[in-house]
Order: structure tokens, then C-alpha cells, then sequence
């Protein structure tokens, strides 16, 4: 496994030069960009611009492990819907341009007066529509577990049947909701442990049962990134200080009993 960075809210506020520098200074293999922060990686950047981010990121260690937008599909409204569909693949496009391999898209709600199943379906037929969209163009979608009540990991699994796409992938988020009702996440992530592309972490101490999630995924052969979601600090060598002694706790919490 590998240690990277989303710059959801660490690097919120930092250019593209500035996030590379800092990974390979602090020896992060990668990075998952966050639309709409100041690094400023999006639809309406040109081709000559698209191609220098990418031409950026081959230069350097550090991986662009994929672009982390907040399109959903749970709306009851086509328009809103459509939109949503229409503008994630409008990232997929950006995210073959600058060499990416992946969209990070999510779930987020279960409309009141709606039946859940109802929802999880529309949300799985909108990630087959998106996965054979990414397929065509070398770029994997990814279905963050997020959302009050989407993040609960049978709802998850659910919506992946539906969806039955091979180029539709999970990205685990280490929440709380991922607990049973005996306190364990072992039997929830057995639900969709072959379908996890990409794991997001967030703070180590939090008690939430990192060590047991580590070793989970090498049990599976997991071999991916862990990407660090962790609030932001007011200054930048702050957070490089912050940065060290994550990585730190994450590789003893990471190591092989």
C-alpha cells in the first residue's frame, strides 16, 4: 500500500506546484485533486494547459492518483440528474487529458418520500451509464461510501450490483457507518472488498479501527493508495509538520503484525 494526500481540506488552498513539491519533499506517492480548490484543475482549462499538468505529474514521483468531484445521482428531478451525469463526464474527459486514472464520484442522500430502493437503483443504472462512458477512455469511476445514510455499506453493495460494471469501482472512506452492530467493519467490507479501487484515510487516532483496515485490504492484495483526508492547517510548513507525524502513525498502524 501507498500513502498520498486528497486535498480535501489539506491542500485546499494550494497551487499544483506547491502540492507536488510538498509530496516529494515529504515522500507521498500521490495525490487525488479536489475539484473546485485553488489548484484549479478543471473542465475549462485548454488543451495546452491540460497537457502541461500532465507533462507535470510524468516529471515527478508523484502520482495523479485521480480527481475527486462531488457529482451524485440520487435527485428524484431528470434535470438535476442529468446534470450531474453530464458534468461527470465532462471530468472523465479532463481526467484523460492530464493522465489520471480515475473520477471519484459519490452518493450523498436518500431523498425523503422516496423508496431507498428506488434511489439505489437510479444511483446504480446513472454508474453503468458513467462506467461504460470512462471505459471508453481509460478512466475508472469511483463510487465514494459517503453520505449519512448512502454510506451504510449494504446500500453500497447494493447500488454495485446494479450498476454491474466492471469500470465502476469503490472507493472505501473509512466511516463510522462502516461498523456492524458488534462494533467491526470486517463483514461490511467483505461486501465489496473486490471492487475497491482506492481508500480514503482520515485521522488515525480518531478510534477508528485502522490497524484491522490495513490488514483487511492485504488480505486482499490491496496494493493501492491510501489517501490522507484530514483538515487543513494555517500554514504550509505546519502542514508539512502534520504531514511527517501522519505518516509516521500510518506506517506503524500500516506494518504487518
Amino acid at each position: 500500500m501507498q500513502l498520498g494526500i486528497v486535498t480535501y481540506n489539506i491542500a485546499a488552498n494550494w497551487d499544483l506546484p506547491t502540492i507536488i513539491s510538498t509530496c516529494e519533499e515529504l515522500g507521498l506517492g500521490g495525490v487525488e485533486l479536489r475539484t473546485t480548490h485553488a489548484h484549479g484543475v478543471e473542465i475549462d482549462l485548454t488543451p495546452a494547459e491540460r497537457a502541461e499538468i500532465k507533462a507535470r505529474f510524468a516529471d515527478s514521483p508523484v502520482e495523479l492518483v485521480g480527481l475527486g468531484s462531488a457529482f451524485e445521482y440520487h435527485a428524484p428531478d431528470p434535470a438535476e440528474l442529468k446534470r450531474n451525469l453530464d458534468g461527470t463526464k465532462e471530468y472523465i474527459r479532463l481526467a484523460a487529458d492530464v493522465g489520471t486514472s480515475g473520477v471519484k464520484v459519490r452518493p450523498n442522500a436518500l431523498p425523503q418520500g422516496v423508496p431507498v430502493d428506488q434511489t439505489l437503483a437510479q444511483i446504480g443504472m446513472a454508474l453503468r451509464e458513467i462506467g461504460a462512458f470512462g471505459a471508453d477512455l481509460g478512466i475508472e469511476v469511483r463510487l465514494e461510501v459517503h453520505g449519512r445514510e448512502t454510506s451504510h455499506v449494504p446500500h453500497i453493495a447494493t447500488v454495485m450490483q446494479v450498476a454491474n460494471h466492471p469500470n465502476v469501482r469503490i472507493c472505501w472512506n473509512s466511516n463510522e457507518a462502516d461498523r456492524d452492530e458488534s462494533g467491526e467493519i470486517g463483514g461490511n467490507f467483505a461486501l465489496v472488498a473486490d471492487r475497491i479501487a482506492l481508500v480514503h484515510i482520515n485521522v488515525l487516532h480518531s478510534g477508528y479501527p485502522y490497524r484491522t483496515l490495513f490488514r483487511l485490504l492485504r488480505e486482499t492484495g490491496y496494493t493501492g493508495f491510501t489517501l490522507a483526508e484530514i483538515p487543513g492547517c494555517p500554514d504550509l510548513e505546519s502542514a508539512k509538520m502534520l504531514l511527517n507525524y501522519y505518516k509516521a502513525l500510518w506506517e506503524e498502524l500500516s506494518r504487518p503484525s
